[in-house]
């Protein structure tokens, strides 16, 4: 199964991702979790000790001049498009809690965006990982989808767009389907997170009427010690994980 999760920043995206993490990698399966989001600490939530050590492929210059042609820092010019990508999970991963970890990081781009080896890299590495692995694959990805491209969406089983109660969240993941749609990217799914109430609820069905949303996850102060200590969110969050299994129970099913 390969499951990307977007969302605007701050809305829970990680904490989904390293809990199904967990389960896919408690029913036995073998995982691995990408970390694409360059604002985004997947490394933490997964309970990896000095995350800060991990350097992300995107500043992993010699790699990507080795595998590209290209010149380490350099913009234009001749480089290959379609690097040898099939070696790197194996090679630059990390592994923690059963799972293993990939930390892609992001490309510094101005004006329309990248056409550099960095970008290039990364896409078919994304590319390499959704239609060529054998395994449960979980991305965690910014919400403007700077990783997919169009064949390689043809391998997702499915957009999960995580959601807060708030206009600006919302707004967000009508962005994201409009974006999957651009890239052939139809089957989407909502997560609603950081719910209070029967209101919250409420007013996330009303403002997404016409979203699949497979579950809801609770407000957790605990899901905010578990970052705060640099543990693992699963240990720490129960209530969360119970409602994150919900989620996980459609997915499989």
């Amino acid at each position: 199964m390969k499951l990307a999760i977007s969302g605007k920043g701050g809305v829970g995206k990680t904490t989904l991702a390293a809990i199904l993490a967990h389960l896919f990698a408690a029913d036995g399966r073998k995982v691995l979790a990408i970390d694409a989001d360059p604002d985004a600490n997947l490394a933490l939530a997964l309970g990896y000790q000095h995350s800060e050590t991990i350097v992300p492929l995107s500043e992993m210059k010699d790699l990507i001049a080795e595998r590209t042609g290209s010149e380490p820092g350099t913009m234009g010019g001749m480089f290959k498009l379609n690097p040898r990508v099939d070696d790197l999970p194996e090679t630059i991963s990390h592994r923690v809690n059963g799972i293993r970890l990939m930390v892609m990081g992001g490309v510094k781009k101005g004006g329309g965006g990248c056409v550099c080896p960095e970008s290039i890299m990364l896409k078919q590495l994304v590319n390499h990982l959704v239609l060529a692995r054998n395994e449960a694959v979980i991305i965690d990805m910014e919400a403007g989808l700077e990783h997919l491209g169009r064949g390689t969406t043809q391998g997702v089983d499915r957009l999960l767009v995580v959601v807060e109660p708030g206009r600006r969240s919302l707004d967000t993941a009508g962005a994201v389907r409009r974006l999957a749609g651009d890239l052939g990217l139809r089957k989407i799914s909502v997560v609603g997170n950081k719910v209070r109430s029967e209101k919250d609820e409420a007013y996330i069905r009303a403002g997404l009427k016409d979203f699949e949303i497979l579950g809801f996850l609770p407000y957790s102060d605990e899901v905010i010690e578990a970052d705060l200590a640099g543990a693992a969110v699963w240990e720490k969050a129960p209530e969360t994980v119970a409602a994150v299994r919900g989620v996980y129970r459609q997915l499989i099913g």
